[in-house]
């Protein structure tokens, strides 16, 4: 039990001189210190302070080819612009943040996971090439890559798997969080398991990650967002 002055003074934001541009609030907020342009998951912002504009990223400002990929592949993920000087502090369904750092590297995100990424980072929609993979579902996923921040959300503790040549890794697409920029992952598909569990069961399609590099899971399997909901 806290009296108020206590709960206050417990949960206040405190001023940071030597903050960085995305801060880690608490495990479920990032705090983005604003000055420029910043993009957002849509609907994420739970606060803001300073002279801070947000507007819809315009999908043909991507241009044509990302205007069609998100009329094919239904992906969810609309991205927010945030423009300005000051504080804006973002959270999506009370799941933990995780800022990366790409220093020349690109990664993979599902959309749904992707929270916030500077403007100086480039983004792309990347789809799997499988009739299988669209029936599966979320395997429609956004790469960022170049020099900047890019804050990432799971469901509980992460757990990242190292690929190599030798030792693939097969996950759940529902589970299946990011993973590095130079794998192109496969589907695999288990058919005597998909016959004992039955059709829904997410085991019975994996994504299968062979070379090098690593792969970013989580303890829940999120569903997609479809298209229009």
């Amino acid at each position: 039990m806290h009296s108020i002055t206590d709960f206050i003074t417990t949960h206040t934001d405190q001023d940071r001189p030597d903050a960085g541009p995305f801060e880690v609030e608490n495990r479920a907020t990032l705090q983005v210190n604003l000055q420029g342009t910043v993009y957002a998951k849509a609907g994420a912002m739970v606060a803001s302070r300073g002279d801070v504009k947000f507007s819809r990223k315009g999908v043909l400002a991507d241009g044509v080819g990302k205007l069609l990929k998100k009329a094919v592949t239904g992906e969810g993920m609309t991205l927010m612009k945030m423009e300005g000087n000051g504080r804006v502090w973002l959270a999506d369904r009370n799941k933990r943040v995780h800022v990366l750092e790409l220093d020349g590297e690109s990664l993979c995100v599902n959309g749904n996971d992707l929270l916030a990424l500077q403007s100086s980072l480039a983004w792309d929609i990347v789809m799997l090439k499988s009739v299988a993979g669209a029936l599966a579902g979320g395997l429609f996923n956004v790469q960022v890559s170049g020099r900047g921040l890019v804050a990432l959300t799971t469901h509980g503790d992460p757990l990242v798997l190292p690929v190599t040549r030798t030792r693939p890794v097969h996950t759940d697409p529902n589970a299946t969080v990011a993973w590095s920029g130079n794998l192109a992952p496969d589907i695999h598909t288990d058919v005597s398991l998909g016959t004992l569990v039955g059709r829904g069961s997410g085991e019975s399609v994996q994504l299968r990650f062979k070379g090098d590099g690593w792969v970013m899971v989580q303890p829940y399997e999120e569903r997609p967002a479809l298209a229009g909901r």
